[in-house]
């Protein structure tokens, strides 16, 4: 391990090599560091990678005592994977699994040489929540609600996906005490915004790339690749739908120019609703759908129809101008006409 406040002393065999004047291994053929009285390594045994506490690799080669490392046990100690697994009691196959189930251990994880140490109080919180975990009852009870407010969903979870690309639903229904359909959502609404952001800065990415440079598994993202393309589409698409929240603004129909509400009612296809509350509005709500444009809605609190199959014409159902983004003036003289 490496003791408290030594992690700038540490040097690998490279490092030894480089401080001697000669290629890695040259090095490793003159056998240097395998002399009688050459400092052992601080690395676990079996360790591929050796580690080297400096102060006492100094020593040896100015021909002086080489100091004794501290023995008395530091909760600033960094352990390695072996370390780790050893501390807690479980085979180092087990603590890779933990290193990547438990947020906290990959928010502390520190590579040194190439190789991953945990300091040794977050093994001790990592535990507490692990007990936490164990003696919490098991599930959510039957027609329980989420315990997290739907409007702090995503905060809460891009934290967790942040510290764990790979995090699967069933453990952020773990963390935060959400149905594991709520969890899943939020991944994909995550994951898709995050990677057409990615593809909107650089687009020769395909969706599948932009997931693999994000750490997404593939077996995860099938359905985000898609939403991602379509959420790129949406963020092309907002200045258009700005501008005629502007305009119907302006014709006296909203209180305020409240930018259109974008949904995905399929992974492939973005609509947005706007709410029409003045008094003397045409229409309770309008309805944009990519691929027919605008139409009027019937309902202020649901404007939306279920899935993606638009309404057909009449009962207070109008598809409104021609193409898919009329002109905002065009748009008003179809309602007002």
């Amino acid at each position: 391990m490496i003791r408290a406040g030594r992690q700038p002393l540490t040097r690998t065999l490279d490092d030894l090599a480089t401080q001697q004047g000669l290629r890695l291994q040259s090095y490793i053929n003159t056998k240097q560091h395998l002399a009688d009285g050459f400092p052992a390594p601080i690395s676990s045994a079996g360790s591929r990678t050796r580690l080297y506490d400096g102060e006492q690799v100094d020593a040896f080669l100015a021909g002086q005592p080489v100091p004794s490392l501290p023995t008395e046990d530091d909760h600033q100690d960094l352990l390695d994977r072996r370390e780790c697994a050893a501390a807690l009691g479980i085979s180092p196959r087990t603590w890779d699994k933990y290193k990547t189930a438990y947020p906290i251990l990959a928010e502390h994880r520190v590579t040194i040489g190439g190789v991953e140490h945990w300091p040794r109080h977050i093994l001790h919180r990592q535990q507490t929540q692990k007990a936490a975990k164990v003696t919490a009852p098991p599930g959510r009870p039957t027609r329980s609600g989420d315990q997290v407010p739907r409007d702090q969903l995503l905060p809460l979870t891009a934290p967790l996906l942040d510290a764990d690309p790979t995090i699967s639903a069933a453990r952020v229904t773990e963390e935060l005490g959400v149905h594991r359909d709520t969890a899943q959502e939020a991944l994909l609404r995550l994951r898709a915004e995050r990677m057409a952001e990615l593809m909107g800065a650089d687009p020769s990415l395909t969706p599948e790339q932009s997931a693999a440079a994000l750490g997404y598994p593939a077996g995860q993202v099938r359905r985000a690749t898609v939403r991602a393309q379509a959420v790129l589409r949406a963020h092309r698409a907002a200045p258009y739908l700005a501008d005629v929240a502007q305009a119907v603004h302006q014709a006296g129909w909203t209180a305020t120019a409240t930018v259109p509400e974008v949904q995905y009612p399929a992974d492939d296809l973005v609509v947005a609703s706007l709410v029409l509350d003045g008094t003397s509005a045409p229409a309770p709500a309008l309805v944009w759908d990519e691929r027919y444009g605008w139409r009027t809605a019937t309902s202020r609190r649901h404007p939306l129809t279920k899935g993606a199959v638009p309404p057909s014409p009449g009962d207070g159902i109008r598809y409104l101008a021609q193409g898919t983004t009329p002109r905002p003036d065009a748009l008003i003289a179809a309602l007002t006409a």
